[in-house]
Formats: structure tokens, sequence, C-alpha cells
């Protein structure tokens, strides 16, 4: 089997999010995807991965994920080089998948488990939509709410009163919930400051949550990375009292003593990081016990090949996993397959209102998810496709290398 030719798309009402099928010549298309920044990854994919896979066996998948992570530039980080390898690396574990007949979690080492418990990302249906940059600006909320038709405007939920928001998930099963109530204060101070006005009024939806549902729900704590240590701190101890379940992401992962000196002074599990590449980006914040939790994302972290090195590593140091999702359909799959298979997997995120609306528009099947709980898809590989009508779409953007030409 050879590759025959490397695609990828994209459409203009999600331009973050960024497919690739790898072609062969005995028919069989494998299918990837990858989150930001859609059109320098494009551009890499066909400028300079295309190059070295056309013509090459798909199936020598820890070879060519070699190949990409042992690049000049970008080999240690989630940039263009390891978004593209990200997304070809899950293509051809789909190829590998639909060549043997097996699904991904089998290839992997076989299911650890039948399903994984969820938490929601409390994000609204317009999250992430509109251009790839970070903060308040791009958090997408709707003028008002429109709860008959998009019944999960969780943004605008937990703004206003995340206990009802609580309530509702537990109807659904789901026990686990990620809020972030903290980011318009860090972007107005740089992360430096935090007023104890703006510090009362962000532990609102803690009190509204714990007072409507108890401890029923676990509080994951959302920061984006965005403040400096002693503001992470003084946060960090203002919430204690609500019993969170865990800090993601405090402060930036560039300095991995800080985020050591942050974990060792706070009683909540800290969980990082989708913003580290590799296992080597993974390694001293395992070392340095900067860590409860391992959060990667399979299409920022150099692929499915290193997110299950990754996982098999933070085992060895005792630690469980519990991968990133707020992107795209393909890449909560691929991560559902690593969950299942993982035998330290903690939780799996997801965004129901990403899940019930524009997600099963543009797959053929999306991981079933019943009482709080989701399984990967039957078939082979990912056991997904993209749907034939994504394709014929007027805003579709394809673009294709293929072999000898």
């Amino acid at each position: 089997m050879k590759i025959t030719a490397v695609e990828t798309i994209n459409l203009a009402e999600f331009p973050n999010v960024l497919w690739v099928h790898i072609h062969t010549d005995e028919g069989i298309v494998g299918l990837g995807e990858t989150f930001y920044a859609v059109a320098p990854v494009a551009e890499h994919i066909h400028q300079t991965c295309a190059e070295y896979l056309l013509g090459k066996n798909p199936l020598e998948i820890d070879k060519h994920s070699r190949h990409f992570l042992n690049t000049y530039l970008g080999f240690n980080s989630v940039g263009v080089e390891m978004r593209a390898a990200s997304a070809i690396d899950i293509a051809l574990w789909d190829l590998f998948g639909q060549v043997t007949g097996q699904p991904i979690y089998q290839l992997l080492g076989g299911a650890s488990r039948d399903k994984v418990r969820v938490y929601n990302t409390c994000a609204g249906y317009q999250y992430v939509r509109a251009k790839p940059t970070q903060g308040t600006e791009n958090f997408g909320l709707p003028a008002k709410a429109d709860k008959k038709n998009r019944p999960f405007e969780d943004l605008m939920a937990f703004k206003t009163d995340a206990g009802e928001l609580a309530k509702s998930l537990l109807e659904m099963g789901i026990t686990g919930m990620k809020i972030w109530p903290f980011d318009e204060a860090a972007e107005a101070s740089n992360g430096s400051y935090i007023s104890n006005t703006d510090l009362k009024k962000a532990m609102r939806p803690f009190e509204q949550i714990r007072k409507a549902v108890g401890d029923k729900m676990d509080i994951h704590v959302e920061f984006h990375s965005m403040w400096n240590l002693p503001t992470a701190i003084r946060i960090a101890e203002a919430l204690e009292q609500f019993d969170p379940f865990w800090y993601e992401d405090p402060i930036k992962m560039n300095n991995i003593d800080a985020v050591a000196d942050y974990a060792h002074r706070t009683n909540v599990w800290v969980t990082a990081s989708e913003t580290l590449g590799t296992r080597w980006g993974f390694r001293e914040l395992f070392e340095k016990q900067a860590v409860s939790v391992c959060m990667l994302d399979v299409g920022w972290t150099g692929g499915l090949s290193e997110a299950k090195k990754i996982a098999t590593m933070a085992e060895a140091y005792q630690l469980p996993v519990a991968p990133h999702d707020c992107t795209g359909p393909i890449l909560l799959t691929a991560s559902v397959h690593l969950s299942i298979n993982c035998p330290n997997t903690l939780v799996q995120e997801m965004v129901r209102a990403f899940y019930y609306d524009w997600y099963g528009k543009l797959v053929t099947e999306l991981p079933p998810v019943k009482n709080g709980y989701i399984t990967a898809p039957k078939g082979p590989g990912l056991g997904t496709k993209l749907q034939p009508s994504v394709l014929k779409r007027k805003d579709v953007a394809r673009r294709i290398s293929k072999f000898g030409k």
C-alpha cells in the first residue's frame, strides 16, 4: 500500500477546524483533524509533509511520527508543525484500523474499559468559532438566550445561573463541569491583579453550584494560562472552600518550576496541559511533580502515537490522564479511542453545545454518550467519516497534493 495523495479540507463556517485525508492506491482514505490557524497548517502540510509522505507505506506509523516530531523547528511545541503532524498521524491510525478491520482503541492495545465518564466544558454554540484567538473576544456569547432552539448555551448559563446549569447537567448524568469566570479580570490586568470585587464576583458561580446541587457536581476550574504566579495562588486559596475538582493551566507552561511551586501550595489537583507538545514537553512536568492530572490534546501534541506514549509515561508516574477536547468532532472521536484504551484514564472532556449541534452535521457518526458516559463508535479505525455533504458545500476549501505531480 502506498500513499497517493494528501488532501486538506476546511469550511469557512468553521475557520479553526482543518481535516486531512490521506489517500492510498487501494482506495482506502484515512481521516485526521487539528484545530486553530488553519491556513498555515494546511500550507505546511502541502509544502513540507506531503513531499515526505507521498509514495510511502501509510502503515509505518511510528516511522512517520518520528520523522515529523524530529523536525528542525517546532519539535517541542503545539505550533504549526506539531498540529500538522497530529492531523496526519490520526489519519494514519484511521487507515490502519480500516486495513485491519479494527477500531483504533483495539490497535492501541485493546479496551481497558467499555465507557468513560465525561465532564462538560461549559462553552456555547459559537465558542471559538469565529477566529483563532484566545480570550473573551472569542467567547461567542449570543445577544440573548434561546432555550427553545439552543438549550445548551452553557457559557451564558454559567455566567448567569451556574446552579441551574449544574442541575441541567446532572439530569443528563453528567457529573463534572468546567467553568472560567476569571478570564475577564485576567485580561484587564494582564494576569497580574484581581480586585476583591472581581474576586467575589468570580466566586458567584461556585456558590450557586454548591447551593443548588451540593457535592454532586465536580467543578473543574479553567484558568487558560492567563495569570502570574502570586495572583494564581491567591485565587487558588480563595476557591478551596468550594472543593474544586482541579485547577487547569493556572499559569503558562514556560516555567515548570513555577507550575510546581503553584501545585505544592494548593490542596486542589492541578492539571496541565494541552499547550504542551510531545512526551519531551511533558517529561519535566512529571519529573518536577508539577501536576496531578495529565491533560493532552491529540490534535496538538503529535497525534495518537505521541498521546499514547505520553499517557504511558504518566502511568509510570502514577498519574491519570484526561484528554482535552474543545475543538472538532474527529479529535473528540480520536480522544475517546485513546481514553477507552488507556488504563490510567480519569475522565473525558466534551462540549455538549458542540456535540448536540454542529458536530453531528459534519461527521457520519459520533462517540455515543449516555448517562454521563462516552464510548467509541462502532466500526474500524475512527468509526466515522466526514458527511458527504461537507465536500459539496459552497464554503468548502479543498487542496490536494498527489504522488508524481
